[in-house]
């Protein structure tokens, strides 16, 4: 526990609030769940009909590694499941496939990101916080980056869909990726079926800019005093014409 946590907790409960109450201010949280093995593995608990599972954990045929991005006031869900690295600019590019899917009237202003600050999403992940400028001036939108507090990202709205997600698999084999894609799409958060997909690009891990190129980013942020790498904002270069 920080010495910090309690002021993270109240900031971000402000934030949320805010975020929810405007109009033109989009939320949604995001995180990568642990790796999936896809084989004829038993997860646990009971399936609703008897198969045949190994206990040990041999070679598996593949690994799926989910990512999922929820909306939580809106309760919609979108999971990703790739083969390889979930890196920086992996979140990235989700967050442009989902970009596209909203109608140019329907595109906030405001973005606003729940995360839990790890390895590949930390405010001072340099490939990350460049996608995250690009992606604001691309798109003109103003990012807000609020991250939950360390040993504390149960509270990030998505770890919800990640439970949903267990509860419903559980008992299932998951011997191949079409099934174990299936049954995520037929797994109901608040009533909403997600939207899944399966993502072939392998992503190259440890992207990374110069010290130098990150000084100058960072004169693009606007990090809270006190609380500089749990609450920042990202605001577009305005084009011209």
């Amino acid at each position: 526990r920080l010495p910090e946590t309690d002021a993270i907790f109240e900031e971000i409960h402000r934030v949320n609030a805010q975020a929810d109450e405007q109009p033109g201010v989009l939320r949604l949280s995001l995180d990568t769940k642990a790796t999936v093995k896809v084989g004829p593995f038993s997860r646990g608990g009971k399936s609703r009909c008897p198969q045949p599972a190994c206990d040990h954990d041999f070679d598996s045929k593949c690994t799926l590694t989910p990512f999922g991005i929820l909306l939580p006031k809106q309760a919609k869900s979108y999971l990703w499941f790739a083969q390889g690295k979930v890196t920086a600019d992996f979140m990235v590019d989700r967050l442009e496939e989902l970009w596209k899917t909203f109608a140019p009237e329907d595109r906030p202003h405001t973005l606003v990101i729940n995360a839990d600050n790890g390895p590949e999403n930390s405010s001072r992940r340099t490939q990350w916080m460049k996608r995250l400028t690009e992606f604001s001036d691309t798109h003109q939108i103003r990012i807000r980056l609020a991250y939950y507090p360390p040993y504390h990202s149960k509270y990030n709205p998505v770890e919800r869909l990640w439970g949903v997600l267990e509860n419903h698999w559980r008992g299932e084999l998951l011997d191949s990726v079409e099934k174990t894609l299936g049954l995520a799409r037929s797994m109901a958060y608040k009533g909403i079926h997600p939207v899944v997909r399966k993502v072939k690009k392998s992503y190259k891990a440890g992207v990374s800019l110069s010290k130098q190129a990150m000084r100058e980013l960072e004169k693009r942020f606007d990090r809270k005093p006190d609380l500089e790498s749990w609450f920042v904002t990202i605001n577009p270069i305005t084009k011209l014409g």
